[in-house]
């Protein structure tokens, strides 16, 4: 058996001030009440939300605050994310991994902007896999990324056999998003971390998901910090044996008898999806993708409800 303890912290998330210090509160108080905890996650933005006006550059007093804390309580931690902005002026959504020893030993940028609510934030291009010594492999995404299943593909392809997956999701479609993590977890014959916030940071209803794609733990809509031990030799029997001695999808993937020429963007086999329109923001009253006898439709106001008034404020609707 190699064990290692993971917790999440959903907690709420407030827009318009820090939550730097309040996270690092209940990380003391995670590893006080749980003191065999060895690893911490926190929700997309937990630490400034979701307003990008707040992007700081890549070396910033709330990443040294972390180090500390991780330093302090001899843990591994990912603080959720923040945007980060780059020396040109691009804006990335990028989450860090710090050691026990407070070193920042990997990052990652959301290779899927929730588009087209998420506007103004660059998509990151690099994978994400790092190792806990004598432990195992993890990956790292970050909420919308696992809508597709290309990133934790290659996240697996590369040994990750924990993924780990801040959320952002304030919207009707988590109940979607919770499918997709048990989904994920079969698919890939990985656990799933999937850490999401409430108030400006999300619904809550974060969950933990065994490589059989049960669920070891599944929060309300109420802070929890949730301590969870997971197995890697449950992870890699299954690989080795199948789930429940049964799909090897792994290895079946990998002795496949064709490519996908849908990834080759010149092979024109994708040609439906670029008849789909552009990816816009929908206006009320559309008839996009319905069959009607009129040849052009009427623009439609734009809202003025909450996303509208995020947009004023810089703020994205995060996923």
């Amino acid at each position: 058996m190699t064990p290692f303890a993971i917790a999440g912290i959903q907690q709420y998330v407030n827009p318009l001030q820090s939550n730097v210090d309040g996270m690092i509160h209940r990380l003391d108080v995670c590893l006080a009440r749980f003191p065999w905890t060895q690893m911490v996650l926190f929700s997309e933005l937990a630490p400034f939300g979701p307003l990008n006006k707040y992007a700081l550059p890549s070396e910033n007093e709330a990443l040294d605050k972390f180090r500390e804390a991780a330093r302090r309580n001899r843990v591994w931690l990912v603080p959720g994310s923040m945007f980060i902005k780059d020396e040109d002026g691009a804006i990335r959504n990028t989450a860090f991994v710090i050691d026990p020893d407070g070193e920042i030993v990997a990052s990652y940028s959301k290779m899927f902007p929730f588009r087209p609510y998420e506007q103004g934030i660059t998509a990151g291009t690099d994978f994400c896999v790092f190792d806990v010594p004598e432990v195992g492999r993890f990956g790292l995404s970050i909420c919308y990324d696992i809508w597709f299943p290309e990133t934790t593909r290659q996240l697996t392809s590369m040994g990750a056999e924990v993924l780990l997956h801040p959320v952002l999701t304030g919207t009707t479609d988590r109940d979607a998003e919770l499918a997709i993590a048990r989904a994920t977890a079969a698919q890939f014959q990985c656990y799933v971390i999937d850490v999401n916030g409430l108030g400006a940071g999300g619904v809550g209803k974060s969950c933990v998901v065994d490589p059989s794609s049960m669920v070891l733990h599944q929060s309300a809509g109420q802070e929890d910090m949730f301590p969870i031990e997971v197995d890697f030799d449950v992870v890699r029997r299954q690989r080795e044996t199948g789930l429940k001695g049964l799909g090897q999808v792994l290895k079946s993937f990998r002795d496949r008898g064709n490519d996908f020429p849908v990834y080759d963007r010149t092979s024109g086999t994708d040609a439906f999806l670029h008849t789909l329109g552009p990816l816009e923001m929908p206006k009320q009253g559309t008839t996009r993708g319905l069959r009607v006898d009129v040849e052009t439709e009427a623009e439609a106001p734009q809202p003025e409800g909450v996303y509208a008034a995020q947009h004023a404020e810089g703020m994205t609707g995060t996923r």
